[in-house]
This record gives structure tokens, C-alpha cells and sequence, in this order.
């Protein structure tokens, strides 16, 4: 098959979690004999190149401006890629869907990942949620297959648009720490900081781990990895809420995957803040290398972490209880840490995936089976 993954900012995956399913999901469909192009965004790879672990690369102009990068550059792909022979067009984020009408009325093969519910996030105003919703929409009429990836927002796409939706997760694979020394750069140790790797949004929650850190009494540091592309009153707070404190650390976006893996495998405990969406990579990430995860209470938490973790109500002091229950059942985080790397080997492999991901495109180019159940 030859297939077209549209919608990220590209790989060699740099920047967040769709970029990773791509590299992941592209490497080994390639491996399988298939023809895989990407289409990566001009501005964010300064070094074009042809081809990266098998998978073809196109680069494309998007327009710099929070509300037009992606569907922009989703826009020139798609105009791009309908003068190719590909036999499915696969496109990440329910908010591309309207330029989805382009390749629908040529009769192309379209399969669609949702994401989460994007018009939930806190840094949207409420035309770009109206938006988002009606994008939804949108992506259940133009699309031949959309894919949740999780069990809830399978549900709720069944319960808000009667839509047919095929799941399938992100995967993740297990991580082991092979070069601790790479933690100095940072000034922090193994086993003695608390981490969290998140975008610096409210719904993402960074602002309410710092506030829960502040209330303990302890010596471990904080580290938040992460940042936004474009500089809000929220990620302002955050910086005010950790100026001066001696134990809070916030190196920004690490883009470096040796060091960020060595940040992951070594903390003492890991808050999983994102409260919307479906699976999320950096869950994922978290329980594969082995991290205790303490986790926001919501149905995707639930769905992904089960009782591979403990979990906290949205506000700083039900956070702060359990951080500082692990300070004093440090014994007792291993049997944790093991069930989630078990459960990622079972439920969240990349091979598995790309298993699903293959069968899915099989059935759409198949004339018999391709037809919008």
C-alpha cells in the first residue's frame, strides 16, 4: 500500500505525541514492505531530509500563527498529496477534518484520528471551540474510518454523533536509564525529584503541581518538562509560582531523547495532569519506564493507568496527599512500577498497533470491505 500520513508537524518526531505515533506507526509499516510518506512542516526542521527510517518525507509551508499552523499546513498536504497515487490518506486531529472535503470528493480513502476533545482546552476562546466541535463532526461525515484512541472517546463519539468509531491506542515501549549521568546537566539526582513532561496548559494542570509541591516538606525537587510555543498568561503564573524556590526546576521543552529518557527512568514519582484527551503518550511513556504515576482522576486516566498507579482530584491538596504518601511508602512503589510496565507490554505495544493500523487500512482499500460502516 502505499499511504499518506498528514496532520503533525513531521518527523523525525521532535515535538509532541503525533509526531511519535507517526515515526512509530511509519517505521514499521515501511519495514513491512509498504510505501509510507510523511508531510512535515517547512519551519520546524531546518534539515530537509529525503527519507528517515524508511518513510518518505515532504516538506510544506505552514502559516506561524497559533490558529492556522496546523490546518494550514494540513491544507498544502492535501493539495499536494491528491496528485499522488497513495491508497489511503491517514490524518491525525479532528480540526484538519474540513480539508478533508478535498481528497472525499475525489473519492480517496480516508481514516481519521480524532485526538482528544480539543474543545475542552482552556487556551481556546469560544469561536475556536464552536470550532473544534463542529470539526467533529465534520471528521465523522468525510472520514471512511475514524480511529479513537481510547475506550472513552469511542464513547462519546457512540453517544454524541451515533458515529462507528475503531480503537486503537498509542503505544509506548519499555525504557530502561543507561546513562544517569546525563541528570547533572539539570542539577538532579535519581530517585530525588518528582517529575511531570506536559505543555504548560491548564487543562494539563502544570500550575497545580507546582502549588501541591510547595505544600511539602521534603528535599526532592521538581521537575517540569515542557513549555507552550506561544507564551500565555498561564504559563506566565507558572513561572512566577516557581521564581526563587530552590527545588523547582523547569528546563523547558527537551527535545534531546537520551536525556529525556534519563529524566523519565529516574524519578522518584511521576503527575500525570492531562485531563482531556484519549491515551496519552506521555502516560504511556511514564509507566513504560517504570515510573510510579500519580495520575489526575478522570476516565482516561482510569482507562490507561488502572491500579497501576494512585490517582488525585483536581486541587492542590488531594495532589499534595499523595505526593506525599509516596515520601513515606517508598517501599511499597515497585509493585506499581512493574504492573505498569506490564500492562504497557500487553495492552500498548508499537507492533501491536501497527498491527491494527495495517488491518484498518487493508479493510479500507479492500472494495469490498471500504464501504462507511
Amino acid at each position: 500500500m502505499k499511504i499518506a500520513l498528514i496532520g503533525t508537524r513531521g518527523v523525525p518526531a521532535n515535538y509532541g505525541g503525533f509526531e511519535t505515533f507517526y515515526e512509530e506507526l511509519g517505521k514499521r509499516l515501511a519495514e513491512r514492505g509498504h510505501e509510507v510518506t510523511v508531510y512535515c512542516r517547512d519551519s520546524y526542521y531546518p534539515e530537509k531530509l529525503d527519507e528517515y527510517l524508511g518513510i518518505k518525507l515532504v516538506y510544506l509551508p505552514n502559516l506561524k500563527k497559533k490558529s492556522l499552523d496546523t490546518l494550514s499546513h494540513t491544507l498544502f498536504s492535501v493539495l499536494h498529496a491528491i496528485r499522488q497515487p497513495y491508497d489511503v490518506y491517514m490524518v491525525c486531529n479532528a480540526a484538519n477534518s474540513p480539508v478533508l472535503m478535498i481528497p472525499w470528493l475525489l473519492g480517496k480513502q480516508i481514516a481519521i484520528n480524532t485526538d482528544g476533545l480539543e474543545w475542552k482546552r482552556g487556551k481556546w476562546g469560544r469561536v475556536a471551540r464552536t470550532y473544534y466541535k463542529i470539526c467533529e463532526r465534520i471528521s465523522t461525515i468525510l472520514a471512511h474510518r475514524v480511529i479513537a484512541d481510547s475506550r472513552g472517546i469511542q464513547s462519546y463519539y457512540a453517544s454524541e454523533y451515533n458515529a462507528d468509531t475503531t480503537f486503537i491506542p498509542y503505544g509506548a515501549y519499555p525504557a530502561q536509564s543507561h546513562k544517569p549521568d546525563l541528570l547533572e546537566a539539570l542539577g538532579i539526582k535519581s530517585g530525588e525529584y518528582f517529575l511531570q513532561v506536559t505543555r504548560f496548559e491548564p487543562e494539563n494542570n502544570p500550575l497545580l503541581t507546582v502549588q501541591a509541591f510547595k505544600q511539602l516538606n521534603t528535599n526532592k525537587k521538581l521537575v517540569i518538562v515542557g513549555g507552550v510555543p506561544y507564551e500565555s498568561n498561564y504559563s506566565r503564573k507558572i513561572a512566577e509560582e516557581a521564581a526563587g524556590h530552590p527545588y523547582i526546576v523547569l528546563p523547558g521543552t527537551i527535545y534531546e531523547k537520551e536525556l529525556l529518557n534519563e529524566i523519565w527512568c529516574n524519578c522518584h514519582a511521576y503527575i500525570h495532569g492531562n485531563e482531556v484527551g484519549g491515551t496519552n503518550p506521555a502516560l504511556l511513556q511514564t509507566m513504560a519506564s517504570g515510573c510510579f504515576t500519580i495520575a489526575i482522576d478522570v476516565s482516561f486516566s482510569r482507562d490507561v493507568l488502572a491500579d497501576a498507579g494512585i490517582f488525585f482530584a483536581k486541587n492542590v491538596l488531594s495532589l499534595s496527599k499523595q505526593m506525599q504518601w509516596t515520601l513515606e511508602h517508598g517501599l511499597e512503589l515497585s509493585d506499581y512500577k512493574e504492573k505498569a510496565v506490564q500492562r504497557v507490554l500487553q495492552n500498548y505495544s508499537w507492533d501491536k498497533v501497527t498491527d491494527d493500523y495495517e488491518t484498518l487500512f487493508h479493510g479500507m482499500t479492500n472494495p469490498i470491505t471500504s464501504l462507511r460502516t
